[in-house]
């Protein structure tokens, strides 16, 4: 195969030089007889990544030793220059160093990391030291212009023949020689002076950025980037015309070149083709995809037509098989086969067998008792082992397939979806009437529940404002209880305290010896004694003369008080 894997790992189709030889696919003549096919997904890589070459040796074009063309290795461009300048010199061809030494004082300046430019007689001239160059003496400038200056490190310099290319990281340059052979530059970059033609900087692709997506028409999805680099002619009414397509195909995906009759598949990783013989076939995700499949309208048993929904799922394992049937994804193999397997089953199945249910899935699978249930059974069994050993030949592995919807038309149709409509209209009432019914008792149990709720609070509260009331009147009976007895206490020692002071006074008048002391003592005590009667007391005496009056007194006084003349 004319291609290999350099700096990067990328991957290069075609292209002047190979170097890992001849192969029966890219190379014009006879097939190589010791070719080995792939055997599995690994194998079947269209190249091999090999490993990156040193620095300076990347580019496969400069692999061969060309006259007055040198690669820019680690010492970079300008000894690069100086190498090119020697092969002319060698050659008897003019050279291209200019020999003029810088000044500090007076010039045109040319400034470290740049190049001076000098066309003599139209030849290039190069300066390459750092200062001033003076305009004088007139012969240093005699039949020289001065072209300006340029970067040691811009991408692309060409110049009266001369051409220098360098490119970076994730840069790629499409070049043509004087021979109009295309060629492509990464990771370095090279200095050339074409003697006769020119070398033409095509392009400068950057390969992690590639303008043009390749999405999947069915799913949407990207599955890679591409980019053309073009060459215009030079006739009369000229043309653009493909010399490279660079491809950035993602992880788990993969592409499909095509050379004649022969397919090859390109793995994932950044890649490019030159050569004019191979084209790109398409693109393909290894993946699980999914998508809904409207059905074209098949016929039932009994001549009633049915479109049906259904889902499927599927992951695509051999690209190469399914490029060499000639489909562009895998869901049109899929679409194909899956309307010729449900249109051999439905043909077998009458519409009173497929009304009843409308979805097949994990949720309403039945037992297999139910006479109606024909069609669902031939999609679980035959449907889905047909359709898995038929996606089988184009590379695909069937993961899932389910009947989403189906409408049924035509004017039986019609009128059985009405009675069904209205059957299915009967069970929704019935299913409301049982569930208001349903609301009904559980509100009812609910407000059941808060009433028992309701009265256990009541007797709680009952409960616990009796053991209030009874522990508060056991509290005030053993609060007078505790008072009497203090009192009682108090009494007792007063009363004991107070006869003990008599009987101290008792005991101390006994003791009192004068004759005069206890006169006045008596003397006191009645004093006490009339004190203790208050102050309007009426003293009347009980013997003589006031005697009599205080008896008058008294019977006068009890007859006004209707004692009866008693005293």
């Amino acid at each position: 195969m004319d291609g290999t894997s350099v700096n990067g790992n990328t991957t290069i189709v075609g292209g002047p030089l190979s170097q890992i030889g001849d192969s029966d696919y890219l190379a014009d003549g006879s097939p190589n007889p010791t070719y080995k096919k792939p055997s599995n997904l690994a194998e079947k890589a269209f190249f091999t990544h090999s490993t990156p070459l040193p620095f300076g040796e990347n580019a496969e074009y400069l692999d061969q030793e060309r006259p007055f063309c040198v690669s820019i290795g680690k010492d970079g461009l300008i000894a690069a220059l100086g190498k090119l300048d020697e092969q002319l010199r060698k050659s008897g061809k003019e050279h291209i160093l200019s020999s003029k030494k810088p000044t500090d004082w007076i010039g045109r300046e040319i400034t470290p990391g740049q190049l001076g430019l000098i066309n003599h007689g139209g030849l290039p001239k190069i300066l390459t030291l750092p200062g001033r160059y003076p305009s004088f003496p007139l012969r240093n400038w005699w039949a020289r212009e001065w072209c300006g200056t340029q970067g040691l490190s811009d991408t692309v310099i060409s110049f009266q023949g001369l051409t220098v290319v360098q490119v970076s990281q994730n840069q790629a340059a499409v070049v043509s020689d004087p021979q109009n052979c295309i060629f492509v530059i990464k990771n370095s970059g090279f200095v050339a002076y074409a003697v006769e033609g020119t070398f033409d900087v095509l392009g400068i692709v950057d390969q992690t950025h590639l303008a043009n997506p390749w999405k999947d028409s069915t799913t949407d999805a990207v599955l890679g980037w591409t980019e053309e680099v073009t060459m215009l002619s030079s006739e009369e009414n000229s043309r653009s015309y493909v010399v490279a397509l660079f491809l950035n195909i993602p992880a788990n995906n993969c592409a499909i070149l095509q050379k004649g009759n022969d397919l090859e598949l390109l793995p994932a990783g950044q890649h490019y083709i030159t050569n004019p013989n191979v084209t790109l076939r398409g693109m393909y995700t290894l993946g699980e995809n999914q998508k809904e499949m409207p059905t074209k309208d098949i016929f039932t048993r009994d001549q009633v037509p049915v479109g049906l929904t259904i889902y499927l799922k599927w992951q695509l394992t051999e690209p190469l098989k399914l490029a060499k049937h000639g489909y562009i994804t895998p869901y049109d193999a899929l679409r194909d086969k899956t309307q010729s397997i449900l249109t051999q089953i439905v043909a077998h199945l009458d519409y009173s067998s497929m009304v009843k249910q409308r979805s097949l899935g994990p949720d309403n699978m039945d037992d297999g008792t139910d006479a109606s249930s024909a069609f669902l059974d031939a999609l679980r069994t035959r449907a889905m082992d047909d359709l898995h050993s038929a996606a089988l030949e184009y590379g695909i592995v069937l993961k899932d397939l389910a009947v989403i919807d189906r409408q049924f038309k035509g004017d039986i149709a019609h009128t059985m979806d009405k009675l069904t409509t209205r059957a299915l209209q009967a069970q929704v009432e019935a299913a409301n009437v049982d569930r208001e019914n349903s609301n009904k008792i559980k509100q009812e149990e609910g407000a059941l529940s808060v009433a028992r709720v309701k009265a256990q609070l009541r007797n709680t509260e009952a409960d616990a404002q009796a053991y209030s009331v009874v522990a508060a009147a056991r509290a005030q009976g053993e609060r007078l209880l505790i008072e009497a007895q203090a009192q009682a206490q108090a009494t007792k020692v007063a009363a004991e305290a107070e006869a003990e002071a008599v009987r101290i006074k008792a005991a101390a008048h006994a003791q009192v010896a004068d004759q005069f002391a206890r006169e006045m003592e008596l003397r006191r005590m009645e004093v006490a004694r009339v004190q203790a009667f208050g102050p309007k007391t009426v003293f009347v005496p009980t013997e003589g003369l006031g005697g009599q009056m205080g008896d008058t007194m008294a019977r006068g006084l009890a007859a006004g008080f209707g004692l009866g003349g008693k005293v």
